[in-house]
């Protein structure tokens, strides 16, 4: 599976992006998709979190609320709807693709090349 990450930018706080994940290669529909984001000097963290069908969801604590995740495995496409962000929300994203679901990122097998986002305050 490859994997392209888009839809990144700057962005007021309190505003709203949606990130995009475009898959290719082997089925889609197969993978548990997540998103993780790794700011300047800190660990790379889970964000969300979507099984193979769209029918179960994890969001991170530090994101419920504002952010929420989905896909259209028509597309080949996994989203991050962001919403009311914030400057600690700036980080570089990444979609990441599992067989399995979790939060951990040794749980994933493929990984996109990262969208940076930068909320300002």
């Amino acid at each position: 599976v490859q994997l392209q990450a888009s839809g990144g930018g700057l962005v007021q706080a309190g505003g709203s992006l949606r990130l995009s994940c475009a898959a290719s290669g082997r089925s889609f529909s197969r993978y548990g998709m997540g998103w993780f984001r790794q700011a300047p000097g800190k660990e790379r963290e889970f964000v969300a979190g979507i099984n193979w069908s769209g029918s179960y969801t994890y969001i991170a604590d530090s994101v419920r609320g504002r952010f929420t995740i989905s896909r259209d495995n028509a597309k080949n496409t996994v989203y991050l709807q962001m919403n009311s962000l914030k400057p600690e929300d700036t980080a570089v994203y990444y979609c990441a693709a599992s067989l399995t679901i979790g939060s951990a990122k040794s749980e994933y097998d493929y990984w996109g090349q990262g969208t940076q986002v930068t909320v300002s305050s």
